[in-house]
Formats: structure tokens, sequence, C-alpha cells
């Protein structure tokens, strides 16, 4: 925990996590414009004692990267379009599970987009776990994680109300970030 809090500081970046430490909980993060978000990210919630994972593709974990990924809080998911759908498979590990910290980031990609992906509320709504929304804010070097956000059920004005939260952040790259709201 010292170390992630001395990297962070010796690195200039500043560490604001007053939500509560909940059993089960999304860590909703954006602007996700870098690699280095994961780095950040990883290392701010490290530093404060607590533990996210992260969902990655099946494939990924096989010997010995499959150890490795898992060691530092991969969850691997089936996406082959057979089967339950990854919300579905989210849904049931939560369910199952008496701990579970999940970062997950809507966008989805590096890229610039402005359809991220709703699968996040639909996780925590049918989970009934709540949303944490972590920003990383490279213009001021700070990460953030300060904002319970509790789904409603309707995925516009849920979304709507995330990415309006968002608006003020600047990512690494800050020409890859888009929260503006379209239909």
């Amino acid at each position: 925990m010292r170390f992630c809090a001395w990297l962070l500081k010796t690195a200039g970046w500043r560490i604001d996590i007053t939500v509560p430490d909940f059993n089960k909980v999304i860590i909703c993060v954006a602007p996700h414009t870098s690699n280095w978000d994961f780095i950040f990210g990883k290392l701010a919630y490290c530093a404060i004692g607590r533990k996210a994972g992260f969902m990655m593709k099946s494939s990924w974990f096989f010997f010995p990267l499959g150890l490795i990924f898992k060691a530092i809080g991969g969850v691997p998911v089936h996406r082959s379009g057979k089967g339950p759908s990854l919300v579905e498979q989210m849904v049931k590990r939560f369910k199952s599970s008496a701990n579970l910290a999940l970062a997950i980031t809507p966008e989805g990609t590096r890229s610039r987009t402005n359809n991220w992906h709703t699968g996040f509320l639909r996780i925590a709504y049918e989970a009934k776990v709540p949303i944490v929304l972590g920003a990383i804010d490279y213009r001021i070097k700070l990460v953030s994680i300060n904002t319970i956000f509790e789904p409603t059920g309707n995925i516009e004005t849920d979304m709507a109300a995330v990415k309006t939260f968002y608006k003020g952040f600047t990512g690494r790259h800050p020409e890859q970030f888009d929260a503006s709201i379209s239909n």
C-alpha cells in the first residue's frame, strides 16, 4: 500500500477516494484514453488498501499469463456469443460472490467514442450493487472516486447522468474523450 502511494506521490498524483469500501461495487472509470489509466487506477486503489478486478477475455487466461492476470484482479469473461451474455455472466458472478469490486470503463476503448457501453448499468441494476464514479484527471493529476450512483433501470437517463458527471475531467489524450449526450 505504501509503495503504491509513494509511486503516485512521486509522479505528482493525488488520490481522493471517499466512498465507502463496499463489499460489492462497480467502479465506473472515465475518461479512458490511455493504457496508463489502468496503472494509475490500480495504484490509487491499492494505495488505500482496496482491491478491484477488471474484465478480460477468457482466451487470455492461459498458463502462465492467466496466473498473472488473476493475481492483479483479472476476471475472465466469455464473449463468444454462445451461452450467457456478458451482463448475465457478471450478474451471476456478483450474486455468487461475497466480495467483488469490478472496475469498468464504459467507453470500452481508448479511442474517441460517444457510444458508451451500458452493460455496467445493467449489471449494477440487475445484481443490485452500487456504482461508484471514478475519474482519472490528467490535467490536475488526480484519481478520484467520491460519487455513489444508484441506477434507476432507465438506461438512457442513467447514462446521460453518468456522462454529465464526467464532462469536467481530462483524459491523458483529451481529444479522444467524448462525454457528450446524443440520441
